[in-house]
């Protein structure tokens, strides 16, 4: 199988570089990944400025955009080869819940599926980054199954792997997305009072069981399919009733 992987940590962090050398083993792997770390873009494409892509080696190629401009890149003509699967990661830290709205390896992959591939987006979640090669571990599982999967053209996986050792992982879990208090409020730099910080993520809120929050915290893989299309459905008649009244 042909594998390109992109991330938002850039080409040179230690989780792309361990799942790279896992699943080079069986199949062909190209990274394509951003020259410096780009956490948090979300799914921002690069429109005011053209972009200079470098090859690294013969199968490592980095670009000064965002890890949504990295796989846009590598499947929209720079490459004259096809590939067959996209994966994101691996992120280091956790994208659960609300995170996937703004993380750039969640956008990696749902980049990927814009343009017609199966992708996924694996995270290792925490911050302390000690077990990569037990989420490599996993997206080897997934990636020599993935072929079963039945997956719709609409779906995106998003795994989230406790940083645990892969024995002590209890299994995998389908999951939904928890979601987060409100984010804490923005904080002033201490050097400059004319500047500030976003303030950290909020709190979890919904971690229940059935979440992914609650997966990982129990040492499961969480693994939820995230839908690209955004259309609230149960509000199209709501919206259409109230726009008859107005025009």
């Amino acid at each position: 199988m042909k594998i390109l992987i992109s991330n938002d940590d850039g080409y040179l962090a230690e989780g792309i570089k361990v799942l790279a050398q896992r699943l080079r083993k069986k199949h062909q792997v190209t990274i394509f990944a951003p020259a410096e770390n780009r956490s948090a873009s979300s799914s921002s494409l690069t429109i005011d400025k053209p972009l200079k892509p470098e090859k690294i080696s013969e199968s490592i190629y980095t670009i000064n955009g965002t890890p949504s401009d990295s796989t846009h890149f590598a499947l929209c003509g720079y490459f004259e080869e096809e590939f067959d699967l996209v994966i994101a990661g691996i992120n280091f830290g956790p994208n659960l819940g609300d995170d996937v709205i703004y993380s750039g390896t969640v956008a990696a992959a749902i980049e990927g599926r814009f343009v017609g591939f199966p992708s996924i987006a694996i995270s290792l979640a925490s911050w302390v980054g000690k077990n990569f090669d037990s989420a490599a571990k996993v997206a080897e599982v997934i990636v020599d199954n993935v072929h079963f999967s039945e997956l719709s053209n609409n779906t995106v996986l998003n795994i989230n792997v406790p940083d645990i050792t892969y024995n002590e992982i209890k299994g995998f879990k389908t999951t939904r997305l928890g979601k987060r208090h409100k984010s804490e409020n923005i904080v002033k730099d201490k050097n400059d009072a004319l500047l500030y910080w976003i303030g950290e993520n909020g709190k979890e809120a919904d971690n229940g069981p059935g979440t992914d929050f609650y997966a990982v915290k129990n040492n499961y893989v969480s693994i939820t399919p995230l839908k690209i299309d955004l259309t609230n459905n149960d509000e199209i008649e709501k919206v259409e009733n109230w726009i008859s009244k107005i025009h």
